[in-house]
């Protein structure tokens, strides 16, 4: 991936996804002692940073795999972003999702045309039954993370930052999958490899942590988290190699996650989702300390003031 092909991705979202702005918190700049911006991916039309990767992808299909409908498997806004693209484009799209999404995010997914089928609770669930559809009906995949020209997309998001704080000492990003931090670290190595990339998880699902031991990407025996969007089982193998030599890895505790994600509503008038939270949390709960100016992604914010009010940790 070429810091070309990258700016192309950028060039093909104008119109599509904003350009999101960062916005220093003074807050959490007194308490890292240093300038602390966060990357506002929430205000993203369907919600999330995904549009990126999602549009990317479907906007790079021949006419014929257009034509033919495009199919993904997504605890929420990935499938959501897919839906959006491919309303823009006017063509099919279904979207795989657990039987425990959220009602907000599978209103998202229907409200730009989208055809849901749920299946299961884990995203090898999610994968098989879109396997199975795929033989039925012949609907090109756009998977969730591992895929080059998704990853591509997403990597929007470090050049943005790059271009906006040239100063930036370090950019932290939440982990799922890893197609946002994958990105964000093939921007930063291209374009300035002096910047720390920082992967951050829940405890409860630390793929990217487990893969860094093992020199590879592992499957993890289960998931639980508050974070619903950051619960697959293994990170993906493209934004693994991306990440491996540049992003560390730091854990999070879904108590610090439900704190960041009602701090960030009531003390800033940010609506995060705790995936989109999770960053904050790092900071917060001083699982991370900043060593120069640094950019917080707020990934997602597909979630509404009354959940958050009655968000608790799994563990309870």
């Amino acid at each position: 991936m070429t810091i070309e092909e990258i700016r192309e991705a950028a060039a093909g979202l104008v119109g599509i996804a904003i350009r999101t702005p960062l916005l220093e918190v003074r807050a959490l700049s007194e308490l890292a002692g240093h300038p602390v911006y966060l990357k506002l991916e929430n205000q993203q039309p369907p919600g999330a940073f995904k549009v990126r990767g999602a549009w990317t992808a479907i906007r790079r299909l021949s006419d014929e795999e257009k034509r033919q409908g495009v199919i993904t498997y997504s605890s929420g806004n990935h499938g959501q972003a897919v839906a959006y693209a491919a309303d823009r484009l006017g063509i099919r799209a279904v979207v795989v999702m657990p039987e425990t999404v959220s009602i907000k995010k599978l209103e998202g997914v229907k409200k730009w045309g989208g055809e849901v089928e749920l299946a299961g609770r884990t995203s090898e669930d999610r994968l098989k039954r879109c396997q199975e559809i795929v033989e039925e009906e012949g609907l090109k995949v756009i998977p969730p993370f591992d895929a080059a020209d998704v990853v591509c997309g997403q990597a929007t998001v470090g050049l943005e930052i790059v271009e906006d704080l040239p100063e930036v000492a370090e950019i932290v990003a939440p982990v799922g999958g890893g197609g946002l931090a994958g990105g964000i670290s093939r921007a930063v190595s291209l374009l300035k490899p002096d910047v720390t990339v920082t992967a951050v998880e829940p405890e409860g699902a630390p793929a990217y942590h487990r893969a860094l031991e093992a020199g590879q990407p592992v499957r993890l025996d289960s998931t639980a988290s508050v974070a619903d969007g950051l619960l697959p089982l293994s990170i993906g193998k493209l934004p693994f190699e991306f990440m491996r030599n540049v992003a560390r890895s730091v854990l999070v505790s879904d108590e610090s996650i439900v704190e960041a994600t009602k701090w960030l509503f009531q003390e800033q008038d940010i609506l995060a989702e705790t995936s989109g939270a999770a960053t904050t949390a790092a900071v917060r709960s001083g699982r991370l300390e900043p060593s120069g100016p640094t950019v917080l992604v707020v990934s997602g914010g597909n979630i509404d003031p009354a959940t958050i009010a009655a968000l608790k940790t799994v563990a309870a």
